[in-house]
């Protein structure tokens, strides 16, 4: 089965060989294979006359088209097309009651269209591009499986769902007002006093949407969603902005929730996906080409083999390395020069304080800042950028600083080539880009988009790349692996320790992702206090002993998986857990 798939964002006018006044992304050789409409400036490539000879892939000079060999078997699960060389997904999600069923795969790969699907917001063409789209083909395909009754319930508008998005930033342009008027007018379940104060939004009840952070937006977010009454909930990355602390409270919440409904998650952070789901339907393929879902798996079998890159049973190898994990010893002294030694620092607003131990940063150090929300994260990293000056005490050195903020926009207007050539011209001929950052950050797919049209992930990865090519002594990354798939995340944190190790460079680095943190991070930095009141930081200390230090404030113990060494959350009160408190050691035991 070979399966052909033309992005026709990336396809541009070239004018074909042959006399004519359309055009094709490709010059003709003489074949038929690739053909246009009357009336279309896009070419369709013809999948019965295609034999695979590469010619149309090397001859595109956007490479817009993409000629994928499948298993034949799989042209029979195909669910949903999307035009003629549009993506297709196979197979589908059932969702249990009574279990968190998880999707674990990258971005562009088919699972938000599986939960349009399960919705009912789309009906499948089962790859049918001729006729108009119905449940009693797709109803027949599935009969006698537990898909069916499912699907009967959906396509008979049986089933009642409710959604988390994505993208929650983007609520406050949807509605204009305080929380307490927009759950109340979802409540369906009578329960929003109780969800209120188990997400702990209690404070931020009676604020406008727009004046909220991006932590307490995706907690009202996920209280809309609890509060309404449906058969089916799916809940689309309910960590992104949430603190460790956070991600558990919510993933208990969802774990309640489905004792006596059904939920389906999309999560990238795979500590979180671990200690809440039940099972988990791995996604391969290719971005915006094709994506399959694999039979459910526990979910620790699930990750490793999504770490592992390899399905067995399947005999596909869907990653081209294995992402591998270290249980690295307490570190010892650094033995290079300090790049910034800053004693005591206190940042004073009307409504909050920020006091800063003294610390220092060694060249080529990679430092971890972790610690709940609205403790003052964010604000000391502007503080070492310049962005913002201390109350008391200074930052006595000069270097140069490059930054990327926690929140990203993509106000360029023009392409992401157009942009990275106007601002990193000396950086794009280098070979070191290229191999360290380019390929591993899988920036030339996103080169001829606009900025202004690229998604959260995608604008996070040219952010990264961005303030890794600046020239800098250190760079400060405020949550890289926001909207960040699970693959893109580990990847991203390979990129940014190769290239400070290759460098010499320093690095400081706040994120809540645990795996991120695990991956990237030399020693690390601890900041406590009451959130949106007063903060404290310290270090940056050992890994070990740092990470220690933050899980003992929020009361949560990790040990290593024997198999991948990956940290793994211990269920609270579990023996393991028990254990590890009473020794000190919240972060793992060897």
């Amino acid at each position: 089965m070979r399966l052909a798939a033309l992005d026709r964002d990336r396809c541009q006018p070239v004018k074909c060989r042959k006399e004519c006044s359309y055009f094709c992304p490709v010059n003709r050789q003489g074949s038929e294979c690739i053909t246009h409409k009357e009336r279309s400036d896009k070419a369709e490539i013809s999948e019965v006359l295609c034999i695979g000879c590469g010619i149309c892939v090397h001859k595109c000079p956007f490479e817009a088209i993409t000629i994928v060999n499948l298993p034949e078997q799989l042209e029979e699960e195909l669910v949903h097309q999307y035009g003629v060389n549009g993506f297709r997904l196979f197979r589908l999600p059932l969702p249990k009651e009574g279990r968190v069923i998880g999707l674990l795969g990258p971005n562009g790969i088919g699972k938000t269209t599986a939960f349009q699907i399960l919705s009912g917001t789309l009906v499948p063409n089962l790859g049918n591009l001729l006729d108009r789209p119905s449940w009693d083909p797709v109803l027949e395909m599935y009969a006698g499986t537990e898909m069916y009754e499912f699907l009967r319930k959906v396509a008979d508008q049986q089933i009642k769902v409710s959604l988390k998005p994505q993208y929650v930033d983007k609520l406050p342009k949807l509605f204009r007002g305080k929380v307490r008027k927009l759950l109340e007018m979802v409540d369906e379940r009578g329960v929003m006093d109780e969800v209120v104060e188990r997400l702990q939004i209690g404070p931020v009840v009676d604020q406008e949407l727009e004046t909220l952070s991006g932590g307490e937006l995706q907690r009202m977010a996920i209280a809309a969603a609890i509060v309404r009454e449906a058969d089916v909930y799916f809940f689309d990355e309910p960590s992104s902005y949430l603190d460790i602390h956070q991600r558990l409270v919510v993933a208990q919440v969802i774990q309640e929730l489905s004792e006596t409904r059904q939920v389906l998650i999309i999560e990238h952070d795979l500590a979180v996906l671990d200690s809440l789901a039940d099972q988990v339907h791995l996604m391969y393929g290719e971005e915006g080409t094709y994506g399959v879902m694999t039979l459910p798996r526990s979910v620790r079998a699930a990750i490793n083999v999504y770490l592992e890159g390899f399905l067995k049973e399947e005999n596909i190898r869907f990653r081209n390395r294995q992402i591998k994990f270290e249980s690295r010893p307490p570190r010892k002294e650094w033995d290079t020069p300090v790049l910034i030694d800053y004693g005591r620092l206190v940042l004073n607003y009307p409504a909050f304080q920020l006091v800063t131990e003294p610390g220092q940063i060694h060249i080529g150090e990679v430092a971890g800042v972790v610690g709940p929300n609205a403790t003052g994260k964010t604000t000391f990293v502007k503080m070492l950028a310049g962005v913002l000056k201390p109350s008391e005490g200074k930052i006595d050195v000069d270097v140069k600083v490059a930054y990327k903020p926690q929140y990203i926009k993509g106000d360029y207007t023009g392409t992401v080539e157009e942009l990275l050539w106007s601002t990193r011209a000396e950086e794009m001929q280098s070979g070191f880009f290229q191999a360290e950052i380019e390929v591993p950050l899988n920036l030339r797919r996103l080169y001829l988009k606009d900025v202004d049209s690229l998604s959260g992930g995608e604008l996070q990865r040219v952010s990264i790349a961005l303030a890794l090519m600046a020239k800098a002594d250190i760079y400060l990354l405020d949550e890289p692996s926001a909207y960040l798939d699970s693959n893109q995340r580990m990847e991203a944190a390979k990129t940014i320790r190769r290239v400070m190790e290759k460098t010499g460079r320093s690095a400081l680095v706040v994120d809540h992702d645990v795996y991120f943190i695990d991956l990237v991070s030399d020693s690390i930095m601890v900041f406590d206090g009451e959130p949106s009141v007063k903060g404290h930081g310290a270090g940056p200390f050992g890994l070990r002993e740092g990470m220690n230090s933050f899980l003992k404030n929020a009361s949560v113990t990790f040990r290593r998986d024997f198999e991948t060494k990956r940290p793994r959350i211990n269920k609270n009160g579990s023996r393991l857990d028990r254990e590890q408190k009473a020794s000190g050691e919240y972060f793992y035991i060897e």
